[in-house]
């Protein structure tokens, strides 16, 4: 099932602007939060309603069904498991035609026992995430009616694996101890290129997935922000910004830790793309209600009137709204999970005759990575890498994202 394309420009959008606030170190995912304004915005009214609609970047008449058009095509896509819920007080009442679309099951029930309710609402984080977030990012009040949940989880194996190795970098955060580096190489030039943004210039490396869920890493000019960086990965997937493929770059340093050089072989052998990264994992919570003004909430936040009768009679008003993010790049592939939730209140001398081109392309300070839809091109999760996994202190390879997770599942970026 596919998704049309004024929503994907919508929940990139909200990534870029999302980006645009975002500190460094941290990874998101607009794509969770987005399904959920929707489905706010179909039932809200007045300031709320148009608050909410400039958020999504769409009329908040067509929310709900983009909505559910979004989910549905993201639950169709290959590696990517999404799951709403909704829980409600049994004394709530809900509009028939705002319930409507969603899933059979996914309507729970808010005993107003908060302890008892937060341990139904993890089970199902935990459950829908495949263990990835063990905790529901919701604040429970004795006012609490409602709350409406999204779990988005990706994993993809790379269609080339890396090579696990020693960092070798001269930036001083990362030189400081051992880091976990990945390396590749390929013949396949076109994985990489340059864009000349509005910041500066960008390096952009596609990393592939077998499920077509990729991973592009972005590297940009020593001096700019990391905003810079990651918009200008939205500006790119939405051809603002024209990328220079590998295959057509001139010699030389032609971009952000990126060479193009002449080599000499002993052997005719074709151009090569030679990839030097990081392996990281990173773990973010985000308190949305901080950034109200980028999600449509402001106005929502006020609980002395009601602001989505669309909803149900009674006057509800947002009382949290909160997301929990993990992210995972490691050498054979890369997994991620979201979980967003809303609440409602009340050596030698060879023969080198013989010459090729190389790319040389090293990810060997902070970069961003955008990981996404490789058909639809739709932003899944975003972020800013600072902070590499170390390199294993007993050289135990660390081969697969899930046993880079055993290792170092405490370190966060």
């Amino acid at each position: 099932m596919g998704v049309a394309t004024t929503t994907v420009r919508a929940v990139n959008g909200l990534t870029g602007r999302w980006a645009g606030v975002s500190e460094d170190g941290t990874a998101f995912s607009a794509a969770g939060v987005w399904p959920l304004l929707a489905r706010l915005a179909g039932g809200a009214e007045g300031a709320a309603r148009a608050e909410l609609a400039e958020a999504l970047g769409l009329p908040a008449g067509q929310a709900r069904d983009a909505a559910s058009e979004l989910l549905a095509a993201m639950s169709a896509m290959r590696g990517l498991d999404t799951a709403l819920g909704l829980w409600t007080k049994r004394t709530l009442e809900l509009r028939e035609e705002w319930e409507e679309g969603l899933p059979a099951d996914a309507h729970g029930v808010l005993t107003g026992d908060p302890v008892a309710d937060h341990q139904a609402l993890d089970a199902w984080a935990v459950k829908r995430t495949a263990g990835l977030i063990d905790r529901m990012p919701v604040t429970l009040a004795e006012d609490t009616e409602m709350v409406l949940a999204s779990a988005l989880t990706m994993r993809t194996q790379w269609l080339s694996p890396f090579q696990e190795v020693d960092l070798e970098t001269a930036y001083e955060p990362w030189a400081g101890k051992p880091r976990l580096g990945l390396r590749r190489s390929s013949a396949v030039l076109d994985r990489v290129g340059v864009a000349d943004t509005p910041g500066g210039y960008v390096t952009e490396l596609k990393v592939l997935g077998n499920n077509a869920l990729d991973v592009h890493l972005l590297l940009g000019e020593e001096d700019m922000k990391p905003v810079q960086v990651m918009e200008a990965g939205v500006d790119i997937l939405a051809g603002r910004c024209a990328v220079v493929p590998g295959p057509r770059l001139p010699f030389g340093n032609v971009g952000p830790g990126l060479l193009v050089e002449k080599v000499r072989r002993t052997r005719p052998v074709p151009p090569s793309l030679d990839v030097t990264t990081v392996a990281y994992h990173m773990n973010a919570s985000h308190d949305l209600l901080a950034l109200h003004r980028l999600f449509g909430l402001t106005t929502a936040r006020d609980t002395s009137r009601g602001h989505f009768p669309g909803v149900s009679d009674f006057p509800l008003a947002i009382g949290s709204a909160k997301q929990n993010i993990m992210a995972r790049f490691g050498a054979r592939g890369f997994e991620a999970a979201a979980v967003t939730a809303l609440s409602a209140v009340a050596g030698g001398v060879p023969d080198v005759r013989y010459v090729t081109t190389r790319i040389r392309a090293a990810f060997h300070r902070p970069f961003a990575f955008l990981a996404l839809h490789r058909h639809t091109r739709l932003v899944l999760m975003a972020g800013w890498v600072t902070d590499p996994l170390p390199f294993p202190e007993d050289d135990t390879p660390v081969s697969s994202v899930g046993s880079a997770a055993a290792t170092h599942s405490g370190c966060r970026c």
